[in-house]
């Protein structure tokens, strides 16, 4: 793509469409999507933060909602359905990779809480994605997909988050491939400690630098 590209698209994906902001640098050859976790949406401000120092390193990134306004409003189990929002992030994932204009870009996620479930567990079924980063996730959600995961993955995780920790090192055991579990130290679940959340930018853009380049 020559010049930059911003635009708020709906994608279609099973029975309803998604509304996302897809951002793409004119030099970017890759593009990150965004899997936010239970509660949250594509304006959660740590996640538009990372996205925005990627976007400055020329990584194109999509930033969308797992569910309709209407289907959070209406449910609150929906947004621990695992296999639903990896099936809705595995219809904008074959969405992004068979469009004529964005074919030509890799892709990777960056999930967030249940995101980060979702993250893996389409990266198990989807081996053209080239890598995963995942900010205080839960990856044991992900139950067996664990396993078939070789998707080159980042766990990172706050080191006073004591129980997703130990739930990330478990996870980490099962991941296959290239693999990382980085702890930031004083950082909590939401990384809103310090400086923590700008260390949870720099290491998702050294992982993506390393494997996502394409």
């Amino acid at each position: 793509m020559k010049q930059n590209f911003h635009e708020i698209v709906n994608i279609p994906t099973g029975q309803v469409f998604l509304e996302g902001e897809l951002t793409i640098p004119a030099e970017a050859r890759s593009i990150v999507i965004f899997c936010h976790g239970s509660g949250s949406s594509r304006f959660s401000t740590r996640n538009k933060a990372v996205a925005l120092n990627l976007q400055q390193h020329q990584f194109g990134t999509l930033l969308f909602d797992l569910l309709t306004q209407e289907e959070d409003e209406a449910s609150y189990a929906m947004r621990f359905d695992i296999d639903l929002l990896a099936s809705r992030l595995v219809g904008v994932t074959e969405w992004l990779s068979t469009s004529q204009q964005f074919d030509s870009y890799a892709l990777g996620y960056f999930g967030a809480s249940t995101g980060a479930a979702a993250a893996l567990k389409a990266a198990s079924q989807l081996p053209y994605v080239q890598a995963v980063v995942s900010r205080g996730g839960r990856p044991d959600l992900a139950g067996e997909s664990l396993v078939h995961v070789s998707t080159p993955t980042l766990l990172i995780v706050g080191s006073l988050d004591l129980e997703v920790l130990a739930l990330n090192r478990d996870a980490l055991n099962l991941l296959n491939g290239p693999k990382k579990l980085l702890v930031i130290t004083g950082a909590g679940h939401l990384f809103e400690e310090g400086d923590t959340l700008s260390q949870v930018s720099k290491a998702a853009l050294e992982w993506f630098k390393q494997y996502l380049i394409n």
